[in-house]
């Protein structure tokens, strides 16, 4: 089935905004000695070209950025950031949008819950308060492009995004498509630039929050070795006398886990439980 004019090219503008936003989140990534992984070829990470990233069901979530920690080309690191980029033209398609962000990150967020990810969603064309607010509730850095700035930049390209209202005809929105396809890829390269620098201001007021939810250090390491087996009461009063029978001398008892906590110098604290040293080594690996 074709898809529509409208569609396909607000298909091209997402990926236009994609183009400006990769080097403002690579200058990022290059500072704080962070991966960016996007679109494209990964040998040894994946098969295809797309960011995909599973949740604890299985399922897959095909993402636009992710930054993460201890990556490189050719390995997979922990997830630092999920950034993802849209773009809708009518208010009234907004909160459908903002579902369907969350719906693509929230999953994969739990799962990787240990390292404690930032989710962020970087949004243009004309969004409704309460949507933007309903990814801002759920944790998300969120950045709304300014729209006539968006209009303009596109508009200098030949290309007017803005339309007829909510009634521009196929046809107009066809003529938009044409327009891009028509542009030499050094011209779809000076759009991207030109759309980054546009937003400039917004995009360093999006970094610099970004920046303060995923760059961040250790302040120290709790590592609490548990021993013996567990009792069960069903009576608090019994759970009591066992406490205050316990004996906290140095006993024999065998090995149960390893419970980590991790603090770092933003308040952030990341917990995990492992039942063997190996495991708990590889998990402080990912941290080294």
């Amino acid at each position: 089935m074709a898809t529509a004019p409208g569609h396909l090219l607000g298909q091209i503008i997402g990926n236009v905004m994609e183009e400006a936003l990769r080097p403002v989140l690579q200058d990022m990534a290059s500072r704080h000695d962070l991966y960016l992984d996007s679109k494209g070829p990964r040998p040894g990470v994946r098969p295809g070209a797309k960011v995909s990233w599973e949740d604890d069901l299985g399922n897959t979530h095909d993402l636009d950025f992710v930054l993460e920690r201890g990556g490189d080309a050719s390995k997979a690191g922990n997830p630092a950031a999920f950034v993802e980029a849209a773009w809708r033209r009518y208010t009234k398609h907004s909160k459908a949008k903002a579902q369907e962000i969350q719906g693509a990150v929230l999953p994969v967020l739990a799962k990787w819950n240990n390292v404690k990810p930032t989710p962020a969603a970087v949004v243009a064309g004309l969004w409704s308060a309460p949507s933007l607010q309903q990814l801002r509730s759920s944790g998300f850095v969120v950045l709304h492009l300014e729209f006539a700035t968006t209009v303009e930049v596109f508009r200098s390209a030949g290309i007017d995004i803005q339309g007829l209202g909510e009634d521009t005809p196929d046809s107009f929105w066809r003529t938009q498509c044409d327009a891009y396809a028509n542009l030499s890829a050094t011209q779809k390269s000076h759009l991207a630039n030109a759309l980054g620098a546009a937003h400039a201001g917004e995009l360093q007021t999006f970094v610099s929050e970004l920046e303060r939810r995923v760059v961040r250090t250790i302040d120290h390491v709790v590592v609490t070795p548990l021993h013996g087996s567990g009792s069960r009461f069903m009576l608090v009063a019994d759970a009591i006398a066992a406490v205050k029978g316990y004996s906290c001398g140095v006993e024999a008892a065998p090995f149960v886990r390893f419970e980590i906590r991790i603090t770092y110098t933003n308040a952030d604290v990341i917990q995990a439980t492992f039942g063997s040293p190996a495991d708990a080594v590889d998990f402080l690996d990912t941290f080294v």
